[in-house]
């Protein structure tokens, strides 16, 4: 299957999904699920020869003047973030089905979730940055749809519009940021940009093309002080919050990091921003975990804890890091994935998502509790598991660390120990112990809901018994991809004994006294009044206000500029353009200039202008239409005058014959019309006078600067050399008028027309 073609193909799908629901009924999930298993299949054919070292280069042309083209650019990171975004796609498609059965906008879920796939899909393929842009906010606008999939609650909505403000401001940051790397690099293809890695690194526009793409994959990633929106999102169904902010949404910004990282990373700046923030994250994601008591909200700030660890790893820069990045980015797809599917059935069948309410599930639930089991070991880095494997390699990449090896292991034992603490309450729990909840009935959920957990769960474990099948094939071209350059990662389950595992051996021990410990601690952070302190000055607040602030600003700026007077909308225009055309002048030379040749004008043409001057005067001040209709004419005779004395003899013939029509023209309305009434204030007379002075100010202002610039036309020989052999006419003005400009013509012609049609509507007037 072409690359291109599946994507265009996946979008498709998604728009005919409602239909194609509306026919299959209660096997939509399990048909709709054979097309992320399709690409699961085609992705997978190409992983040979990644592995060989290739890449896979698709060129598409869109916009090749602005060098944007539909690029897709398949290496190890790309293939393998494509893997879990369609492998795991498939099983929540198969989920949905079951867990959203017989809702009336069931078939709309699968028109957003399939957009969303195919977005996130054409954002890891990408090869052009302008076309990675478009999928990544694709990606923000389909979640946007997914968050607020139950429109009717307010507390959906919200979240929904949470989401999108945050990650579309990013997203703003981003554009820019991509831009100067493209400024940078001469081009916007990324397979070239990877080779330009020391030339982005000393261009000037490294530094802010940096900060830009560090916020926008920072917003994404929901890193500290953006992590907010990602808690709130759990407002959507289970099904979104297993696929977008587990496996693949949030990852959407890791991926960005690892991506560019070649051609950004090893710098300073790099690690402090990057890894400096995937730290400080990691940590109080952790410790935020444990506050809540819904299963979901719990998941996702220690959701929020992981993509911490997977900026500072990436941040970070070593080759251990990015083996331990790659690893535990596998693992948390999988053991995460497999949580909050567990987290969805059990408030499927009972109806409870809080864990202090729940116990004892698992001699009703057997199968949906062994794949928690499953996946709660691998999140806690237990053996045998893939998150013990990436766990031993966090350790090994932050003990090797050029900078504060030891402070690192430590926040990493406190981080990992707070997780292993979070395993424990939601995979061991709600499962096990006395029971709490007394509904009878109670069985196991049907097969469409713990396929994809006990799938996701033991795939966690087969690869860590087996990893030369799957795992470290896969890690390896990640790895090299993010490095620059081949690398071979071994993954083994036991490596003896070493310090990466006596650091685990301490998280666990660290984890359980914090398993134990956790009523205590929650007891402190309610006395010392964490909640509320968090409530009233922490991020979430921040944006609210700052969203208020934009509500007010938005309604202050739609008084102003939208106040249903014509007038005021003039006003505005006039403004507008002496602003912004009157910043651009400089007068002095000019001025200076066009004063000197004021000497050399002769006194009748001076007396001209002063009359006119006067006259226009005259026009602005009198009461009478009349005098203003004769002031008006004096001002076009003295252009008339002008033109006479300047040797346009046949333009003053012109001037003086339309002057005479409009004089009397205008006679002939004024007179029907109604006596004058005073409509404004003196104080809006004056605006209006000292508005009409700065416009008419820059009009003479750049008519200063015209006249004083040399002439040096390439029109006018033209038109004398062709006047008569083109247009077979001596006088070449009215040529111009004729025959070069004859469209310009029409355009005033038809003003005159307009124009003639507003007098006669003046005349048909009746007034009582």
């Amino acid at each position: 299957m072409n690359l291109i073609l599946g994507l265009v193909l996946t979008f498709l799908l998604a728009a005919l999904a409602p239909r194609l629901h509306a026919l299959l009924k209660e096997t939509s999930g399990w048909v709709f699920a054979m097309w992320p298993l399709a690409w699961t299949i085609v992705i997978g054919s190409l992983a040979q020869q990644v592995i060989e070292g290739d890449s896979v280069y698709i060129r598409y042309p869109w916009m090749s003047q602005l060098g944007v083209n539909l690029s897709l650019y398949v290496d190890g990171l790309s293939l393998l973030f494509a893997l879990l975004i369609s492998g795991i796609g498939a099983l929540v498609l198969i989920y949905s089905g079951s867990y959203l059965k017989r809702h009336r906008y069931l078939g709309r879920f699968y028109l957003f979730i399939l957009l969303f796939m195919g977005s996130m899909l054409g954002l890891v393929l990408s090869g052009n940055l302008i076309s990675m842009f478009v999928f990544w906010e694709l990606t923000s606008l389909s979640s946007y749809f997914l968050i607020g999939f139950d429109h009717e609650r307010e507390e959906a909505r919200r979240a929904a519009l949470q989401a999108m403000v945050v990650t579309g401001m990013g997203g703003l940051a981003l554009l820019a940021g991509l831009l100067l790397l493209g400024q940078a690099g001469g081009t916007l293809e990324i397979a070239a940009l990877l080779k330009q890695g020391e030339t982005l690194r000393t261009s000037p526009h490294y530094l802010p093309a940096l900060a830009l793409i560090v916020i926008g994959a920072f917003t994404k990633s929901a890193q500290v002080p953006f992590h907010f929106w990602l808690p709130n999102a759990m407002e959507a169904p289970t099904p979104v919050s297993a696929y977008l902010h587990s496996a693949t949404m949030v990852k959407a910004g890791i991926y960005l990091l690892a991506r560019l990282s070649p051609v950004l990373g090893g710098t300073a700046a790099w690690q402090l921003m990057v890894a400096g923030g995937g730290l400080v994250t990691m940590v109080l994601g952790a410790i935020m975990a444990l506050g809540p008591s819904d299963l979901k909200r719990i998941l996702a700030y220690s959701t929020v804890s992981t993509l911490g660890t997977l900026t500072f790893l990436i941040g970070l820069g070593t080759p251990l890091a990015a083996k331990a990045a790659m690893a535990l980015l596998l693992a948390h797809a999988m053991y995460k994935g497999a949580l909050f599917l567990v987290a969805g059935a059990v408030d499927h069948e009972i109806g409870i998502r809080d864990v202090r309410r729940l116990g004892g599930l698992g001699q009703f639930m057997p199968v949906t509790a062994t794949a928690a089991g499953m996946a709660a070991l691998s999140m806690a880095g237990l053996p045998p598991s893939i998150g013990f494997i990436s766990k031993e390699l966090l350790y090994e990449a932050q003990l090797h660390a050029l900078h504060s090896p030891t402070l690192l292991a430590g926040t990493g034992v406190l981080a990992s120990g707070l997780l292993v603490a979070v395993a424990g309450i939601v995979g061991l729990r709600p499962f096990f112990g006395h029971p709490i909840h007394r509904k009878r009935h109670l069985h196991e959920p049907p097969l469409s809901l713990w396929l994809g957990p006990l799938l996701l769960g033991g795939a966690g474990i087969a690869l860590a018994i087996v990893p030369e099948i799957a795992a470290s094939p896969l890690i390896s071209t990640a790895v090299s991809a993010v490095l620059g350059k081949p690398t071979v990662v071994e993954l083994r389950l036991w490596h003896g004994p070493n310090p990466s595992l006596a650091l685990s051996a301490l998280t666990v021990i660290a984890g359980a006294g914090f398993y134990a410990a956790q009523p205590f601690l929650l007891d402190i952070a309610a006395r010392a009044h964490l909640k509320e302190w968090m409530a009233r000055w922490g991020p979430q607040r921040g944006y609210e206000r700052m969203l208020q602030g934009l509500n007010a600003l938005a309604t202050a700026q739609t008084r102003l500029l939208q106040s249903g007077f014509l007038r005021f909308y003039l006003m505005i225009i006039v403004l507008t353009t002496i602003a912004l055309v009157g910043s651009t002048i400089i007068i002095p030379e000019p001025l200076s200039r066009w004063l000197s040749r004021i000497v050399d004008a002769r006194p009748y043409e001076l007396i001209i202008v002063v009359l006119m001057g006067v006259a226009t005067l005259m026009a602005v001040l009198t009461s009478s239409r009349l005098a203003a209709v004769a002031a008006l004419g004096i001002v076009g005779y003295g252009v008339a005058l002008l033109y006479m004395l300047f040797g346009a003899p046949d333009l003053a013939m012109t001037q003086f014959a339309v002057e005479t029509l409009t004089v009397i023209l205008l006679v002939l309305v004024v007179y029907r019309l109604p006596r004058f009434t005073r409509l404004s204030g003196r104080s809006a007379r004056l605006r209006d006078t000292a508005l009409a002075l700065a416009a008419g100010g820059m009009m003479t202002a750049l008519m200063l600067m015209v006249l004083s610039a040399p002439l040096k036309s390439r029109l006018a020989p033209f038109f004398a050399a062709n006047s008569l052999t083109l247009a077979k006419g001596r006088n070449v003005v009215n040529v111009i008028l004729v025959d070069f400009r004859a469209l310009d013509t029409l355009g005033e012609i038809t003003v005159l027309a307009v124009a003639a049609i507003g007098v006669y509507a003046l005349l048909k007037l009746r007034t009582e």
